[in-house]
């Protein structure tokens, strides 16, 4: 390789903290930790100096804009990730969300939480305090859930408009009333004995659950809409 050409490839390769910068505008959420806990679940493997620096090239920084992209708009577990980006036609196929409502989610302890959602310990620990995040206990421990890191991604971008975690509250209100309307209607199916009559409560569950998200975004987006012709 020539040294222009050598010249040329080191100049493209950039620090964890340009990267971080040239992401900022599609992901505001993202952070130098958030990077470096995505490296060390073997996400993403960014080039090292000698001095042990990260290095990153146009493809590590395609691949990261990927991965944010996937647990932005899809909420998809870091394992499914994994199998998403080691798919060779993953990245030419429009996909669907793939998780369903029987999916086992990953889950991790609150300084991975953190780092993932990129907020506080602060800030996580007023989302539980208001309900917005539901840890379960192991052995003493916390353990939040892929669910839980979407949701903290979702109100650390609202906190940072100001939206404080007492405010946030309103949303999980207005969750457990739809949660508990589509209870009532697929309960006895859920409850039956026979394991087929179960399986089909749970796929008209994931139907009913849809059909109230598309309705629920609809009247918010018509709400804002006559806010903004005002």
């Amino acid at each position: 390789m020539s040294v222009a050409k050598t010249a040329s490839r080191a100049r493209a390769l950039l620090t964890i903290g340009a990267v971080c910068e040239q992401l900022k505008n599609d992901f505001p959420d993202v952070s130098i930790s958030k990077i470096r806990y995505l490296e060390d679940q073997g996400l993403i493997s960014p080039r090292r100096t000698r001095g042990g620096y990260r290095l990153f090239g146009e493809d590590d920084v395609e691949r990261l804009r990927r991965i944010l992209a996937l647990q932005r708009d899809e909420f998809l577990p870091l394992r499914v990730i994994r199998q998403e980006l080691s798919t060779p036609s993953a990245k030419d196929r429009k996909r669907k969300r793939a998780a369903t409502l029987s999916d086992r989610e990953d889950d991790f302890e609150l300084d991975e939480l953190c780092a993932r959602a990129g907020i506080s310990g602060d800030l996580a620990r007023e989302l539980e305090e208001y309900g917005l995040l539901a840890p379960r206990t192991e052995a003493r421990k916390k353990r939040y859930s892929e669910t839980d890191a979407g949701i903290a991604i979702a109100c650390g971008r609202l906190a940072d408009y100001g939206i404080s975690a007492r405010h946030l509250r309103t949303f999980r209100t207005a969750a457990d009333r739809e949660a508990s309307l589509l209870e009532s209607v697929v309960a006895p199916a859920l409850r039956a004995r026979n394991a087929e009559r179960r399986q089909e409560g749970l796929r008209e569950l994931e139907a009913l659950a849809e059909a109230a998200q598309e309705l629920a975004q609809l009247l918010f987006l018509r709400d804002l809409r006559e806010f903004a012709a005002r």
